[in-house]
C-alpha cells in the first residue's frame, strides 16, 4: 500500500512539473507556409498577433497589471481581458462557431494569457490549413436573428484591434517600469541572442 501511495505521489508531482514546463505559444513565430493563399495569410497575421502578445505580456507582474494611465482609462489587466473576447471572437469565427457574449468568468492573468494565446493558435493552425476564406464567416446569433459578415471583418476587426491593444500594453507597461523584451524582433519573429 505503501508503495503504491508513494509511486502515486511521484508520478503526481511529476505531472504537476511537467504541467508547468509546458511552454505557451508564441515565443517565436512559426516558419511561414509554404503556400502563398489568403488563409495562409490570415494564419500569417494571428500569428504576428501572437507574437506581440507573448512578448507583450511575458514578464508582466501585479504592479503591471494593476497600472492605469487615468481614472477613466483601462488598466493593463483590463486590457487583456478586452484582448481575450478579441481573440475568443477570432478563435469562434476560425471554428465556425458563433461569435456570442463572453461568459464573466474570473481568470487569473496566467490563465487569460494561456488561453489567449492558445486560442490565436488554434487560429492560425486552422486558416493555415485551409484555402477558401468565404468558408470562415462571422455569425452573431441574438435573440434567434442570425447576422452574417465575411471573413475580412475580422481582418479590421479583432485582429487590428487586438494588434493595437498589444500595442497599448506594451505601452503601459513601459509606463509602470517594466519595458518590452527588446530582443523580442517583431520583424523577424524570432527572439535575437
Amino acid at each position: 500500500m505503501k508503495t503504491r501511495l508513494t509511486l502515486t505521489l511521484i508520478f503526481c508531482i511529476i505531472m504537476t512539473s511537467q504541467a508547468q514546463d509546458q511552454k505557451l505559444p508564441y515565443y517565436e513565430i512559426p516558419d511561414y507556409p509554404e503556400e502563398y493563399n489568403e488563409c495562409t495569410v490570415v494564419a500569417r497575421m494571428i500569428d504576428g498577433l501572437g507574437f506581440r502578445y507573448y512578448w507583450a505580456t511575458e514578464g508582466l507582474n501585479e504592479k503591471d497589471l494593476a497600472y492605469k494611465p487615468s481614472e477613466s482609462g483601462r488598466s493593463t489587466d483590463e486590457t487583456l481581458d478586452h484582448i481575450l473576447g478579441l481573440s475568443d471572437f477570432i478563435f469562434k469565427t476560425c471554428l465556425k462557431q458563433p461569435v456570442t457574449a463572453r461568459e464573466d468568468v474570473e481568470l487569473s492573468f496566467e490563465e487569460k494569457r494561456a488561453r489567449t494565446l492558445n486560442n490565436l493558435r488554434t487560429a492560425a493552425d486552422i486558416m493555415r490549413s485551409s484555402t477558401d476564406l468565404s468558408l470562415y464567416t462571422i455569425q452573431f446569433n441574438r435573440d434567434g436573428n442570425t447576422t452574417e459578415f465575411p471573413f475580412w471583418n475580422n481582418i479590421n476587426g479583432p485582429i487590428a484591434d487586438a494588434l493595437w491593444h498589444c500595442g497599448q500594453v506594451v505601452v503601459l507597461r513601459r509606463a509602470s517600469g517594466n519595458p518590452f523584451n527588446s530582443k523580442a524582433s517583431v520583424f523577424t519573429g524570432k527572439v535575437r541572442e
